[in-house]
């Protein structure tokens, strides 16, 4: 059984309460960040932090907890659950009071969440075989730059992918591909040239995303940082996506089109092997 952190103190994760006036259950009044766990260490730790203190700033949610201190909790969650591999889940909420559409007082303690869940990041069945897509309209709200907890759209999304066949849905708005459910969507071109959605409000601020690209540009790979559309995609010589969970994950079909050979592709391959091999290295 897993230990859990919840507002200051370890406990079984059977035992793990919140109130149910709590506004991240009432309202989806919360923010989360999802940290890899390699060799027992944190990946891009500071990366995490730093897009969440901008989402609770977004949002003008108060929370006191330091960064030091919130790296010393995921490091006794992965000692108590001795994991090796996989991921912390680390949430943060407005707290809890009587319901209101108004928020509560500034002094409001906030709620803070955090667990472990063991996955294979390196070994990924999903990467070595390549996903297939299916692309859903866009429907979220227009602030996607904000990590909160209103997942129920990217989840009906990923399930009408899945209905079809596919793996995981890349979201479009006005004909043009915003990013995956839970991950940032690239292509590939004839040139060699790595397409991704420039960083707006329609897209999540990826921290895999910068990590990805940096590792590209240091390869001397040509990076474009624009709109691409469904019809381009699907003609691209190779697809991939990137998330905190699945690394770099290579994309074989769009909408029942394939890409490239039918296979994971050499760019999408190579970067992800790079980014591994970086990632082990600064991870702490």
């Amino acid at each position: 059984m897993r230990t859990v952190y919840v507002n200051g103190d370890y406990v079984p994760e059977n035992e793990a309460k919140v109130s149910v006036f709590d506004r991240g259950f009432l309202f989806a009044d919360g923010v989360y960040e999802v940290t890899s766990v390699l060799d027992g260490k944190l990946v891009d730790f500071a990366g995490h932090c730093g897009r969440l203190r901008r989402s609770l700033s977004e949002l003008s949610m108060n929370f006191s907890v330091s960064d030091d201190e919130l790296l010393a909790i995921h490091r006794e969650l992965v000692s108590r659950n001795g994991l090796e591999e996989g991921l912390v889940y680390l949430q943060v909420t407005r707290g809890a009071a009587d319901r209101d559409f108004v928020f509560p007082p500034d002094d409001t303690p906030a709620t803070l969440v955090l667990f472990t869940q063991e996955k294979s990041l390196i070994d990924s069945a999903l990467a070595q075989r390549g996903q297939k897509i299916f692309t859903v309209g866009d429907h979220r709200w227009s602030r996607c730059d904000i990590k909160t907890v209103q997942l129920l759209y990217p989840s009906l999304a990923k399930m009408e992918a899945r209905a079809k066949g596919g793996d995981d849905a890349w979201l479009v708005r006005d004909g043009l591909v915003t990013e995956g459910s839970s991950n940032n969507a690239y292509i590939v071109l004839a040139d060699g040239s790595i397409v991704t959605r420039d960083i707006s409000n329609f897209i999540l601020h990826g921290i895999t995303r910068k990590a990805v690209l940096a590792c590209a540009r240091k390869l001397q790979m040509k990076v474009v940082e624009r709109a691409f559309t469904v019809e381009e995609a699907r003609h691209a010589v190779e697809a991939f996506s990137t998330s905190a969970s699945g690394f770099v994950s290579p994309v074989i079909s769009i909408d029942g089109h394939e890409i490239g050979d039918g296979k994971p592709g050499p760019v999408a391959r190579k970067l992800r092997d790079v980014y591994i091999e970086e990632m082990r290295k600064a991870s702490i």
